[in-house]
């Protein structure tokens, strides 16, 4: 089945089964290996990306559910060559220890500065419940995402 893609504001199609999950459509076919396979289930969101701006769980997201719709991986999650201001944030709180949940946390975590700009740290914690860092590093990522709360604006 041809499926048509924006992947990151590229124009993309892929002819591939219908239920072929959307994670397994941008690492192996798109070639963007952000995106991470944790549980394959929905429940680790490792696997985050954005549709029109939503999170999604790309490991049981059929890809014909997203025809032409537009997807945002980790990769472009910034919109340029530079760091986005939370992948810095991820850095300078020293949020990554084996980095494998990563790119979800950071895709939860730009939805959730993009409809509330000042989060509490309870709101974040809310928000980010349904990623799980198998390293423990939940206060360094709700420290990262305070130190960038109110300025997302700028980006």
């Amino acid at each position: 089945m041809a499926i048509s893609l924006t992947v990151n504001g590229q124009k993309r199609s892929v002819d591939i089964e219908s239920d072929t999950p959307l994670l397994w459509v941008i690492r192996d076919e798109l070639g963007l290996k952000g995106t991470k396979f944790g549980c394959g289930a929905a429940l680790c969101g490792a696997c985050t990306v954005h549709l029109n701006g939503t999170p999604i769980r790309s490991c049981s997201t059929p890809v014909s559910a997203v025809d032409g719709q537009e997807i945002t991986t980790i990769e472009g999650i910034s919109g340029s060559t530079t760091l986005h201001k939370l992948q810095q944030a991820w850095v300078d709180h020293g949020v990554p220890q084996c980095g494998y949940c990563q790119s979800g946390q950071l895709m939860t975590a730009a939805h959730l500065l993009s409809y509330n700009a000042a989060p509490t740290e309870d709101e974040i914690k809310t928000a980010m419940s349904g990623n799980i860092c198998r390293c423990g590093t939940y206060s360094n990522i709700v420290a990262a995402i305070q130190s960038v709360a109110g300025s997302e604006g700028e980006a």
